[in-house]
């Protein structure tokens, strides 16, 4: 057996630590354990599950007042109340297995309730996490195409394109992306919507003013990563491609960027996994991310230690996910 480093390692080493490993895991586990029995908090595990996914009472409430004038039982199972008023009629449909609340001739007011079923429906976090998801995908691929533009006009001989990387990349690199937040929707969201607003045009949700942060935040370090990685190719490469009468687009295209993406792939997916971690300040602009809504829940159920370890797990599970994939990326591009 080999260590990783070129020196042969017998099996006994090699169990001998692995058996160290299991044990200081179990160690662990056991000293969490013990910590939450000796803490004056009621576990309430079993009240988790309905935050993911719950059945939900439906009420169908009436929308005039009236009188019930029939209450018809379709083939299908569906119940239709006919509701009679003042000049109107407004029929209800209740689902198969339905149970009416009402029976013909009772007089009824505007929000009384007909009947209820049964639903089941997406709970808060799974909500919250699909928006993390959403605003984080959005978020790469506007990263990796402003990194990558950027990063190219950085080694540019152009001064001017050379210079305007400079300045974005240094802007964005000096200054907290919690402040670069706040600028994106309150100075430049109330901007752009007062203007829309005036034209008579649709508002731009807060949703995309914060992919725009993350998207400009991470684009400056995906920059300096492409730069780092273009660089680092031999300059014989370049040359051989001009020799071959390749123009300067052709050998950056076909010849640097794909040797270049196989050294820049590892620390490009430190920074995603760092961008689906920083989506969590997205929630002091009212996007309904996966922190936002585990404080909502809390505040509601008051349960901070189970729900803030299970919006830990959650966070786990999309990071080892995406750490998971870009490793078998990177495999793939060395073994071809």
């Amino acid at each position: 057996m080999s260590s990783g480093l070129g020196k042969p390692r017998s099996r006994a080493y090699f169990a001998t630590w692995t058996a160290a490993f299991v044990l200081l895991v179990l160690g662990i586990v056991w000293a969490l354990g013990y910590a939450t029995q000796k803490v004056d908090y009621v576990w309430r595990w079993y009240k988790v599950p309905r935050y993911f996914y719950y059945q939900d009472d439906v009420e169908i409430h009436a929308g005039i007042q009236g009188t019930v004038a029939a209450i018809v039982q379709g083939s299908d199972g569906v119940t239709t109340i006919i509701v009679k008023g003042d000049g109107e009629q407004e029929s209800y449909s209740l689902p198969k297995g339905t149970g009416s609340r009402v029976s013909k001739g009772d007089f009824i007011y505007p929000g009384d309730v007909l009947g209820s079923y049964k639903d089941w429906k997406v709970g808060i976090l799974l909500i919250g996490l699909w928006i993390t998801l959403k605003v984080s995908f959005l978020a790469i691929i506007a990263g990796i195409v402003l990194g990558l533009l950027t990063g190219l006009m950085r080694i540019s001989d152009n001064p001017c394109f050379r210079w305007l990387s400079i300045t974005y990349i240094e802007l964005i690199r000096g200054s907290p992306l919690l402040v670069q937040i706040f600028i994106w929707y309150f100075v430049v969201g109330t901007l752009i919507n007062s203007m829309l607003g005036q034209a008579g045009l649709p508002l731009v949700p807060p949703l995309w003013f914060g992919v725009a942060s993350l998207a400009f935040f991470s684009g400056a370090y995906i920059a300096e990563i492409v730069r780092a990685g273009i660089q680092s190719i031999h300059r014989g490469q370049t040359e051989a491609a001009r020799s071959l009468g390749m123009n300067g687009t052709q050998c950056m295209v076909h010849v640097i960027l794909p040797q270049a993406f196989k050294r820049i792939l590892p620390p490009l997916a430190g920074q995603f996994i760092s961008l689906v971690k920083d989506s969590s300040l997205l929630g002091i602009i009212a996007i309904r991310e996966l922190t936002k809504v585990t404080r909502e829940v809390i505040t509601t159920s008051l349960q901070p230690f189970e729900l803030w370890f299970m919006c830990a797990l959650l966070y786990l599970v999309l990071t080892f996910a995406l750490s998971m994939l870009l490793q078998y990326m990177e495999k793939r591009m060395i073994n071809s």
